[in-house]
C-alpha cells in the first residue's frame, strides 16, 4: 500500500456511561461490570424495562459532541490552520433534542448541528450528515478511509453522538427490543435483547503524508472496510448471515490481509435472539472452523448500545484493545448456544496476540458493516 493511501487514526475521545475519555472506556470494558441502572434522565413509568447505561452529568448532545471534537483534534495534536483543513463527519440520530434550531425554522435539523459543530470546533472542510441508524458512525469511518485512501481528502474527523431519550426508548420498549431481565448477553443461551447507552465519540481520521507532516503520532490504521445489505427482512437479519459475511470479505480484501491475520472481533451481537446467531453464521461462513477459536467480544454488555454512535464507540475500544494488549470481556453469560459456537471472551480479559481486528455493526433494513483496524 502506498504511503498516502495508509489511513492513520492520530486522535480519539469517547464519553459513554463507563466515564470521560479513553482510559475510562478501557478500564470499563476490560472490568466487564455493566454499566446498566435505572433511568432518571426521564420519567420511565408504565414501561416493561426501566434501565440503560446513562452517564452522570451530562450536557446537551450538541454541547458533549462539540467537546468530543475539540478534545480529539488536541490529542492530535491539530492547530488552527490544521482544523480549518479538516472536514467533519457526523452520525447522530437527529430526533428534536438538544439540537440547534436554524434562524427561521422551526425544528432543528441535524445539518444545522453539523454546521453548528463545524464553526464551533474550526473544521473548515467540508461536512457529511450520517443518519442510517446502528451503521451511521461505521459508515462515516469508511467513507472518510475511502476519500483519504483515494487522495480526495486528507482529513477527516468523524463525530458520533447519542444520549439515551424518550422517544427512541419508548419504541425500544414498545417493539419488546429490550431486555427484560435487565442485562444484555451477547451469543449466550437465554438472551432476552438489548439495552440502550450513552455514546459520543470523535476520531481523526488523516493520510500517513499529512500525519506525517505535523509529526503526529498513528495510533492504528483503518486497514480496511466493508459494507453490503441482506434485502432480507426490515428488522431481522439474513438468518445465514450474508450481508455480514460479504462486508468483512471486503474488508479483508481491502486491507490485504487473509482471514487467518484477524486475531480478535469486536462483534456487532447485541444480545437479541436473531442478530447473534445470524452474526455467528457470518463469522462461520468467512472464517471456517477457526471461527470457533477466535477470540470474539461485544462491549454493548457493557456500555449499552448507543445506536448511530455505537460503530465510533465500538472502533475505539477495538484500537485501545490492540494498542494496549488487552481484549475485553463479554458480561452476561448464561451458557453456550448451539447457534452460536464462537470462542467469546468472558469472566476475564484476554492478552491480545494479534496487531488486526475487526469490529462489526449492523442496522434494522439489513445494513452491515465491517472496520478492519491494524496497529502493525
Amino acid at each position: 500500500m502506498a504511503e498516502r493511501e495508509t489511513v492513520r487514526i492520530t486522535g480519539t475521545y469517547a464519553l459513554s456511561a463507563l466515564g470521560r475519555g479513553a482510559d475510562a472506556l478501557l478500564a470499563g470494558v476490560l472490568t466487564g461490570t455493566p454499566a446498566f441502572a435505572p433511568v432518571r434522565r426521564f420519567d420511565t413509568t408504565g414501561r416493561r424495562v426501566t434501565v440503560a447505561a446513562t452517564a452522570p452529568d451530562v450536557g446537551t448532545l450538541a454541547g458533549e459532541l462539540a467537546d468530543a471534537i475539540d478534545t480529539a483534534a488536541r490529542a492530535a495534536g491539530l492547530d488552527r490552520a490544521g482544523r480549518a483543513e479538516s472536514a467533519l463527519f457526523l452520525a447522530t440520530h437527529g430526533g428534536p433534542y438538544s439540537l440547534p434550531v436554524p434562524q427561521g425554522c422551526n425544528e432543528p435539523t441535524v445539518p444545522a448541528l453539523a454546521g453548528h459543530l463545524a464553526a464551533r470546533c474550526g473544521l473548515g472542510g467540508r461536512t457529511r450528515i450520517y443518519t442510517t441508524a446502528c451503521v451511521s458512525a461505521s459508515s462515516a469511518v469508511a467513507d472518510a478511509a475511502a476519500l483519504i485512501r483515494r487522495g480526495d481528502l486528507e482529513r477527516v474527523v468523524v463525530a458520533a453522538g447519542y444520549l439515551v431519550e424518550p422517544d427512541q426508548y419508548a419504541l425500544f420498549d414498545a417493539g419488546r427490543a429490550l431486555a427484560a431481565d435487565g442485562a444484555v448477553r451477547p451469543f449466550s443461551a437465554g438472551r432476552k435483547g438489548l439495552l440502550l447507552g450513552d455514546g459520543v465519540a470523535a476520531v481523526v481520521l488523516e493520510s500517513a503524508g499529512a500525519a506525517a507532516r505535523r509529526g503526529a503520532e498513528t495510533l492504528a490504521t483503518v486497514a480496511g472496510w466493508g459494507r453490503a445489505g441482506d434485502a432480507y427482512h426490515p428488522c431481522q437479519p439474513h438468518p445465514e448471515g450474508l450481508g455480514l459475511a460479504r462486508a468483512v470479505e471486503a474488508a479483508l480484501r481491502r486491507g490485504g490481509l487473509p482471514p487467518d491475520a484477524v486475531g480478535y472481533v469486536n462483534a456487532n451481537a447485541t444480545g437479541t435472539p436473531f442478530s447473534d446467531a445470524s452474526e455467528s453464521a457470518a463469522l462461520t461462513r468467512v472464517f471456517g472452523e477457526d471461527a470457533g477459536r477466535l477470540p470474539v467480544s461485544s462491549t454493548k454488555s457493557v456500555h449499552g448500545h448507543a445506536l448511530e454512535a455505537s460503530g465510533l464507540l465500538e472502533l475505539l475500544v477495538t484500537v485501545l484493545a490492540l494498542r494496549h494488549g488487552k481484549l475485553p470481556v463479554t458480561a452476561g453469560w448464561l451458557g453456550p448456544d448451539p447457534q452460536c459456537p464462537l470462542d467469546v471472551i468472558r469472566d476475564a480479559p484476554r492478552p491480545a496476540r494479534t496487531e488486526h481486528a475487526l469490529t462489526l455493526n449492523a442496522a434494522f433494513g439489513g445494513a452491515n458493516t465491517a472496520l478492519l483496524v491494524s496497529t502493525s
